[in-house]
């Protein structure tokens, strides 16, 4: 035995376990929501950098605000491509549950259908 109170681990348990990530559309408003907090990032760079600029030996800092505006461009590129792989995976979400509720529907159509015989052979 670890000597640890039972209050603390069944506290973890009964707690919902909601993230951003627990469905498919709330990972798509989280990156939505960081591409939206990225581009008030690079705004105050671009700010922070044109100051800089005006600043005496202020070169040091110029350049790395150049380098993490760059990398902001970058991590901007992977939340494009991280927003469209999430719209394209809700759609094809939404295609599979809805071949699932037709191929559902024609089963039970097909059960609800009485069955046509032809004439008893003798």
């Amino acid at each position: 035995m670890t000597g640890k109170p039972h209050a603390e681990h069944s506290a973890v348990e009964t707690r919902p376990h909601e993230t951003p990530f627990d469905s498919i559309e709330g990972a798509h408003e989280y990156v939505t929501l960081l591409a939206e907090a990225l581009e008030e990032a690079q705004s105050a760079i671009a700010h922070d950098a044109a100051v800089a600029a005006q600043t005496k030996n202020a070169e040091r800092r110029v350049e790395a605000l150049r380098v993490v505006d760059y990398k902001l461009i970058q991590l901007r590129g992977h939340l494009v491509s991280s927003r469209r792989l999430l719209n394209d995976l809700r759609i094809l979400r939404r295609l599979l549950l809805r071949e699932r509720e037709d191929d559902q529907m024609d089963v039970a159509e097909s059960q609800a259908q009485p069955v046509l015989r032809g004439p008893a052979l003798s």
